[in-house]
């Protein structure tokens, strides 16, 4: 039985591999009743595909692990606070918890800018839990931009 710190560490995981290949590093872990599914990286820049966030392609993962694209109660961790995308495709997957690290004041759709977990206009929402591994995510980032510059 994994728990939130536990998955976000596989997250972080990813996160770094992603650093290593030269991808932002973002990662994402999905658990469902305690049973991680999947854990991926970003993407975007090897695959020249925009929508190859860490968190659409772990609950895509996800959703081919249990042959549903409905994720009912599913943890998804992740190491920057979605995007609106990633919170879109989180309701869409109808998640019932984000667990994210750092908070994303330029795209944070999870109650930074906007928060689509939580929008009664919407369908499905869900449990949104800030801060677990925030230190360690933004230092991985600012690290990441820094020697970019």
């Amino acid at each position: 039985m994994i728990d939130d710190g536990a998955l976000m560490e596989l997250a972080m995981a990813e996160a770094r591999r992603a650093a290593e290949l030269g991808e932002v590093p973002i990662g994402a872990a999905v658990a469902i009743d305690g049973e991680v599914l999947a854990a991926r990286h970003n993407e975007r820049l090897s695959t020249n595909d925009p929508t190859a966030h860490a968190e659409i392609l772990a609950l895509r993962d996800a959703a081919a692990a249990q042959g549903t694209s409905r994720l009912d109660g599913a943890v998804l961790a992740t190491t920057l606070e979605p995007c609106p995308m990633c919170a879109g495709a989180a309701v869409m997957a109808r998640v019932g918890r984000v667990v994210f690290a750092a908070e994303d004041p330029k795209a944070g759709a999870c109650g930074t800018l906007y928060n689509l977990g939580a929008d009664p206009r919407l369908n499905h929402s869900f449990d949104v839990v800030a801060g677990v591994g925030r230190d360690e995510s933004a230092a991985l980032l600012r690290d990441f931009f820094a020697e970019r510059r």
